[in-house]
């Protein structure tokens, strides 16, 4: 069993990390394309960006607004770090602005920025940092009550997707879960 939510967002590094055709749910996948090392070639972007249109998975690009316009995608995600207010302009060009946050301050600044949805991190433990803290379900509702636009994201893990029940939002976000362990898509459905 499992705690179906309205949407999914899946934040990718790589075209390679994903593969589209285990995804047959429509309009129900959002990809975030958030490559920081390596710049892939316009050309796979292109085809991927392609095959999402397809399947009516909606794709974003990370901070990088030429790339978006490039590859015409649905919108942009401007991470934590990213403060300015570049993307308020690509609102008016229909471009949906997702944000992402770990505190109340950057929730606020997200909301300056023009974000409609704003991931929220660390709902639990994550592996790669046993010590930092993390929200928790009860910790993450109390936050739903001054924001209702937010996504948990961090320490989303085969073993606790049933715990996604509790959270009270309408989708979860996925980052090294999918690289490591590509099953967890079939258990999105």
């Amino acid at each position: 069993m499992f705690a179906y939510k309205k949407k999914y967002f899946l934040i990718i590094e790589s075209t390679k990390d994903i593969d589209l055709k285990k995804i047959k749910k429509l309009n129900k996948f959002i990809i975030i394309y958030r490559n920081k090392k390596n710049n892939e070639n316009i050309a796979n972007l292109l085809n991927f960006r392609r095959n999402c249109k397809l399947k009516l998975i909606r794709f974003f690009v990370a901070n990088n607004f030429r790339l978006a316009t490039l590859l015409k995608s649905d919108g942009i995600y401007l991470s934590s770090y990213n403060r300015s207010f570049k993307g308020l302009s690509y609102k008016k060009k229909k471009f949906k602005i997702i944000g992402s946050a770990h505190n109340y301050k950057e929730i606020f600044e997200k909301i300056k920025q023009g974000c409609s949805l704003i991931i929220f991190s660390k709902l639990f433990l994550v592996n790669y940092n046993k010590n930092s803290p993390f929200l928790g379900v009860v910790k993450f509702n109390k936050y739903l009550f001054f924001n209702k636009n937010l996504i948990p994201l961090g320490g989303i893990r085969i073993n606790n997707l049933n715990n996604l029940k509790l959270v009270r939002c309408e989708g979860v976000a996925i980052l090294s879960e999918i690289k490591k362990k590509p099953t967890i898509i079939r258990r999105l459905f």
